[in-house]
């Protein structure tokens, strides 16, 4: 265990999101861990058309305001979602709103897309370009405001705003803290929102990959209503999955009443059976990257192997450190070459 990890689980003195914001400045400071040595090349891999060096991504959530992308790409992963944004600055639900479940790993949230705006977020991204060619891929999650009287324009003023500084984006309908916002998941409500966002892309200059993100509740044929929606307005894939609003009977903490979204170890099995459905349904050629409970080399297999061009974490490095991913993505190589794979691409959906 390195010195940042220890760092890490020394914060856990601290109130939740005290600790959080501890992180963020000093990952702002270059406190953060960097990973000297190249993943292993059996770990490069094409998402929708992004050259990534290891398929284990930094989940949205993390870094909401876009202020250390570079230092999670630093930390070992292979690419780094910030937000989720919303056009104006949003103080999100009171606290306290984010807990520890220790016992479990996991973590409930209930924050409510709380950020600094749109502004203050695009122009880090702008900034980050001007310093210096990019990195490494950086997305970005896009929301809605809670109050806003059009929540389907909130995405557009996003995506636009954006375009050009992000190298993807994901659509964030699937948070269970907005109220109303999981609606957006039904066949009319994403007809009109994928629709309004295909027509704003139209004239756009470039290109840039849109990904749809969406819970793990879901009922039997939504699976098949996202993907076929999803499909018609040309986004390229769907991100599998948000938060859970289910509370599993094995849960232990005493924090497992709280509201809000349930993360972490709790949401593997689950998170990966839905992903599992969208494998099997999907007809059309979508990307599907699996988020939910990863906190292995062992998990983020599973994930691929569930059907997942590549996977997304946060909730464990609230247990386990920053140096999780260059962890994660040694195993993963390692599992790969053992089961005879010749790339990550080689192992989606071979379960």
């Amino acid at each position: 265990m390195s010195l940042h990890d220890i760092a890490a689980r020394g914060l856990h003195l601290l109130d939740p999101e005290d600790a959080h914001g501890l992180t963020i400045a000093g990952l702002e400071a270059g406190l953060g861990p960097r990973v000297k040595s190249a993943p292993d090349p059996i770990l490069t891999t094409d998402l929708a058309g992004l050259a990534l060096p290891s398929p284990i991504g930094l989940a949205a959530g993390f870094d909401k305001n876009a202020q250390a992308p570079d230092a999670m790409l630093a930390a070992g992963f292979g690419f780094v979602e910030c937000g989720t944004v919303t056009p104006l600055l949003q103080a999100g639900n009171p606290r306290p709103r984010l807990f520890r479940l220790t016992a479990d790993r996991a973590v409930i949230n209930r924050m409510g897309f709380n950020n600094q705006g749109l502004e203050a977020f695009a122009g880090r991204l702008a900034d980050r370009q001007a310093l210096a060619p990019r990195k490494g891929v950086v997305g970005a999650n896009i929301g809605a405001n809670k109050e806003s009287a059009d929540r389907i324009g909130d995405y557009v003023i996003g995506l636009t705003r954006l375009w050009g500084l992000a190298d993807y984006f994901t659509v964030n309908i699937s948070s269970p803290n907005t109220p109303g916002l999981r609606a957006l998941q039904t066949r009319d409500a994403l007809e009109e929102l994928l629709g309004r966002l295909a027509e704003a892309r139209r004239p756009m200059p470039g290109a840039a990959p849109v990904f749809l993100k969406v819970a793990p509740d879901l009922e039997d044929g939504e699976v098949e209503t996202i993907l076929s929606v999803s499909a018609a307005h040309g986004l390229a894939g769907i991100i599998v999955s948000n938060t859970t609003i289910a509370r599993p009977a094995s849960l232990s903490s005493p924090q497992a009443g709280e509201t809000g979204g349930l993360s972490g170890a709790p949401l593997m099995a689950p998170s990966t059976q839905v992903l599992a459905r969208f494998h099997a349904a999907n007809s059309f050629g979508l990307v599907l990257i699996g988020a939910g409970g990863v906190a292995s080399g062992a998990d983020a297999y599973a994930k691929i192997r569930a059907g997942a061009a590549a996977v997304q974490l946060y909730s464990a490095l609230v247990y386990e450190g920053p140096g999780l991913a260059a962890r994660i993505r040694k195993d993963l190589a390692s599992l790969l070459k053992a089961d005879g794979f010749s790339s990550v691409a080689a192992a989606v959906g071979a379960v």
